[in-house]
């Protein structure tokens, strides 16, 4: 698969402390067959200084490829990401969180399946392979397995990490679906559409894990999980288009 450009989305929100630091991450990686990036930051109405640390951060490194959107009021992640996608101009899509929780050297390892011409989809599973993961929150674990294995049930995937934020897309094929989850929703419904796909091919792999606390910043709790649960029963069960 010949891939001149990959987009990275990079939903915001109250991230002033880190934006610089996972910025400087992303930038710092090269692409294997000098593939291109292209990044995508959106700002959903972030409370504190989120948006001066990104537009100064552009203004300082203005060789790089670097949009800048933002929402007025505060939608969510999932409405983020919708934004950023369809703002996509590169041949494949990958999600990448503002926090320091996963490693962007890492994209490499989820573009070869695609490079090398088996994958259209590609999830980074924090629960296979044997790179470093910071021990924290055994519940939070459990929820996100039970989760996963739940979205299997009827999406008849194998996924061992449906939660995961790495994900990476075909460009074409994540813009045409019908996404409506504005908030933590967003992965379970993209699972589940993107499992619908006429012979889709969906791969995974392995990735490290450098898991906030919620004093470092971590936004996800027990109502998102319910949520979730929602979702899968509601797109994969129901397929709610």
């Amino acid at each position: 698969m010949n891939i001149k450009k990959l987009s990275i989305i990079i939903p915001a929100y109250n991230e002033e402390k880190t934006i610089h630091l996972i910025l400087n991450k992303i930038i710092e990686v090269k692409l294997i067959n000098n593939i291109e990036k292209e990044i995508i930051i959106i700002n959903d109405c972030s409370k504190d200084n989120t948006e001066q640390a990104i537009q100064s951060y552009i203004q300082s490194h203005l060789t790089e490829n670097i949009t800048y959107l933002k929402h007025e009021v505060n939608k969510g992640k999932g409405a983020a990401l919708h934004t950023g996608i369809q703002h996509a101009t590169g041949e494949y899509t990958i999600i990448q969180d503002a926090d320091l929780e996963y490693d962007p050297q890492e994209y490499n390892d989820l573009l070869k399946p695609v490079v090398n011409g088996f994958a259209d989809v590609v999830y980074g599973s924090r629960f296979m392979g044997s790179k470093p993961h910071r021990i924290l929150f055994y519940w939070h674990t459990v929820g996100n397995k039970f989760l996963t294995r739940l979205s299997n049930m009827f999406t008849n995937l194998n996924l061992t990490d449906m939660e995961t934020c790495y994900k990476l897309f075909n460009s074409t094929l994540v813009k045409k679906l019908n996404l409506k989850e504005k908030r933590f929703g967003f992965e379970p419904e993209v699972t589940a559409k993107i499992s619908r796909i006429p012979n889709i091919r969906i791969y995974e792999v392995g990735i490290a894990y450098y898991g906030r606390t919620y004093a470092e910043g971590k936004k996800i709790n027990w109502k998102d999980g319910f949520r979730a649960i929602y979702c899968i029963l509601k797109y994969g069960l129901f397929r709610f288009s």
